[in-house]
């Protein structure tokens, strides 16, 4: 289904329309080619739903889950924030949703604001800005604006699939790169090679750098854990065809989930630093509204032996709690757990001469551009 959607009210009551009316509301067999194994409710909704057995015999094969997407048109794009253990004061978003479904996605309670499930439709159910590069235009034209980096890729990737449709990141780095602005981008997506051209131009600016996201470097596990995006190995090319393209590249080894990826976590930086990184950060797994039961459901269907031993060293670190989202106690938690995983990152950043910051960007490069205006030029 793919309709315009002019205003974030009536982007609700569309969702909310056909929420009712698919197939896949209440899954009771594993979906193909997904990361959440369910559809729950979101936190807003007065009434939950389950599936009950009917008597009749089940299906084995459910009809394929297709990726639905509507377009919205946004009304602003930059979104700021004070968190002060981020690195960014402001993000933009060209996507609602993303189709990489991986099952940890801590951006996956973000659908419920749409009225959507945080399962099964975050990952089926896509919303696309394609007017976002005129708004951003706009926006960066304000006589009040001012520049810092803008972050893109921090809630949903701006190269998941349908960007190859839609090419909304395209335009955004097209009015970017006119303006002379810095960004950060965060991806799993092979398609931010067909910007190479817009990046290596901005790189040679110092206007960009770029955080490739390596969970794991078992192929079996990543299908499982992020079942539509690219495999281990292909993003460790990706790494080696922005360096070679002169654009900084972090190597992320994130998110770290105890007793299932953290044993990776020096493998997976050496991998990154072959393939030409200059610098890597990690982060713990994040559990936060919905994404704890999603997990968990994983957990219990994929490796039942240690979804027990994997929850008891995240409640570790968080006081007891599957989540704290207390700033500064997010991203890694406490505790002697966390302690060690950090010390293994400083070890293993040292031998390999990975920086654990990426190198700053320009800011004074930003030209606003240029406003509509009726009036001819002189020249």
């Amino acid at each position: 289904m793919v309709g315009l959607i002019y205003n974030s009210f009536l982007a609700k009551v569309l969702v909310m329309f056909y929420k009712f009316h698919m197939s896949h509301d209440l899954q009771t067999t594993v979906p193909k080619g997904r990361g959440a194994l369910s559809n729950s409710v979101n936190r807003f909704e007065p009434v939950t739903r389950h599936a009950e057995a009917d008597g009749w015999e089940e299906e084995d094969d459910l009809p394929v889950l297709r990726t639905e997407v509507a377009l919205e048109r946004p009304r602003s794009l930059i979104s700021y924030n004070r968190s002060p253990d981020l690195p960014f004061d402001r993000s933009i978003n060209p996507y609602r949703g993303c189709e990489h479904g991986c099952v940890y996605c801590f951006a996956r309670p973000s659908h419920a604001y749409l009225g959507l499930s945080p399962g099964l439709d975050f990952e089926t159910r896509l919303i696309a800005r394609p007017d976002a590069p005129e708004v951003l235009r706009a926006e960066l034209a304000r006589g009040s604006y001012r520049v810092a980096p803008i972050a893109i890729g921090t809630n949903t990737d701006p190269y998941q699939p349908i960007e190859r449709a839609h090419q909304i990141m395209r335009r955004c780095l097209e009015v970017l790169e006119a303006c002379g602005h810095p960004i950060a981008i965060v991806t799993k997506g092979t398609l931010i090679e067909r910007d190479l051209d817009i990046l290596s131009r901005m790189a040679q600016r110092d206007l960009v750098r770029v955080g490739i996201s390596i969970t794991t470097l078992d192929p079996k596990l990543l299908r499982l854990m992020e079942p539509r995006a690219p495999a281990p190995a292909r993003r460790l090319q990706m790494v080696q065809r922005l360096t070679q393209a002169r654009v900084p590249v972090r190597v992320m080894a994130s998110p770290m989930i105890p007793a299932l990826t953290d044993p990776e976590l020096e493998s997976i930086l050496a991998a990154g630093k072959e393939a030409g990184a200059c610098s890597a950060s990690w982060i713990m797994l994040r559990l936060p509204r919905e994404v704890s039961p999603l997990v968990q459901e994983w957990l219990h269907v994929n490796y039942p032996d240690r979804a027990g031993r994997i929850m008891a060293r995240l409640r570790e670190m968080h006081g007891g709690q599957d989540y704290d989202s207390r700033w500064g106690r997010r991203m890694r938690g406490e505790g002697p757990y966390a302690e060690i995983i950090q010390r293994r990152f400083e070890v293993a950043t040292k031998r390999l001469r990975l920086k654990e910051k990426a190198p700053s960007m320009r800011c004074d490069l930003f030209v606003p551009p240029r406003k509509p205006s009726a009036q001819l030029d002189l020249f």
